[in-house]
């Protein structure tokens, strides 16, 4: 018999704005005591020198975490210009001071637009992408360098906020896996001084933003002060400990706000929960683009249900599932 999972069986979406020097693992598992949740995962990881958007999910909707993966992201950074650091950002060693000459806004805007729309990166050497089934981290902290190819993303927006003798303010929109290390630091090789990222900050992630967020103050001023251990079996009194606290869940379909939604009648509902793929009239769904990914809903109920592929003849075929 399967163990039983210790906490509460909740679902949703909580936005955290991560505090600074703190681990996205840690920031989760912290997140799920304060919840008192059974299961979390996040949506991909900010660096712990990184603040700002780190969605949460809790229970069922780590099921869908990795449609959020694929968003655009939005950043704020400061590059350091004339430091060159091994780890690209401020938590590294120096390994190089330049001399920073006195840059107009002008020399610096034509840089920056040789970074602006599709372009190739090379991955960071400390990152988490995977080299024979280690991060590559790994290998940079024992002085191994492994060749990465590059990798094709989009800059769509970079935009220079603000200049200082030695610091460039940038406000950066891209595509998925842009490292904004390697950003800053090949801006700075443009600009023949180097740099390494001195602050980073996401304020957008997908259509989640920093102004959506919660702290861990705000938080932790509302969890119950219990362990797991000691939560009440009553389901009553267990809703009343911590509904201020779960004002902030958000739910597991809020990851899928661009999808299409279907709305499905009870037999088709019994038939994707199931598993099986089910076929509904065109005229239900006009709007919606073969072999595309749909929200699924019981059109009773008004409950979310998973993700299905909409495929040619009318066919929903499910790819993830809710577990009721």
């Amino acid at each position: 018999m399967a163990k039983k999972r210790k906490g509460r069986a909740i679902d949703g979406v909580v936005l955290l704005d991560k505090p600074q020097g703190m681990t996205s693992n840690f920031a989760l598992q912290k997140v799920r005591r304060l919840f008192a949740a059974q299961k979390a995962g996040h949506t991909g990881s900010l660096d712990p020198l990184a603040t700002g958007v780190l969605p949460i999910c809790l229970g069922e909707a780590t099921k869908f975490s990795r449609y959020l993966l694929d968003a655009d992201k939005g950043y704020y950074t400061t590059a350091k210009l004339g430091d060159i650091r091994t780890t690209s950002d401020s938590e590294g060693e120096t390994v190089m001071l330049q001399e920073v000459p006195e840059f107009s806004e002008s020399r610096i805007e034509v840089v920056l637009e040789q970074f602006r729309g599709a372009i190739d990166q090379v991955p960071t050497m400390y990152s988490a992408l995977k080299y024979q089934g280690r991060p590559l981290y790994e290998y940079a902290r024992q002085g191994i360098t492994v060749e990465r190819a590059a990798r094709p993303i989009t800059i769509y927006a970079l935009e220079l906020l603000a200049q200082r003798q030695d610091e460039l303010d940038l406000r950066v929109s891209c595509s998925k896996g842009t490292y904004i290390r390697t950003l800053v630091e090949d801006i700075g090789q443009a600009l023949g001084c180097g740099a390494h990222v001195s602050m980073l900050r996401r304020y957008q992630a997908g259509f989640f933003e920093l102004a959506d967020t919660v702290t861990f103050e705000q938080l932790e001023a509302l969890a119950p002060k219990l362990a797991v251990s000691d939560l009440p079996e009553d389901a009553e009194q267990l809703t009343g400990l911590f509904q201020e606290i779960d004002a902030f869940i958000r739910p597991a379909d809020s990851l899928l706000p661009d999808f299409s939604k279907i709305y499905l009648k009870n037999d088709d509902v019994s038939s994707i929960l199931q598993g099986q793929a089910v076929k509904i009239p065109p005229s239900e769904n006009s709007r919606v683009d073969e072999t595309k990914l749909v929200a699924l809903y019981d059109a009773a109920e008004r409950t979310f249900l998973g993700v299905a592929e909409y495929q040619a003849n009318h066919v929903l075929q499910p790819k993830r599932l809710v577990n009721f």
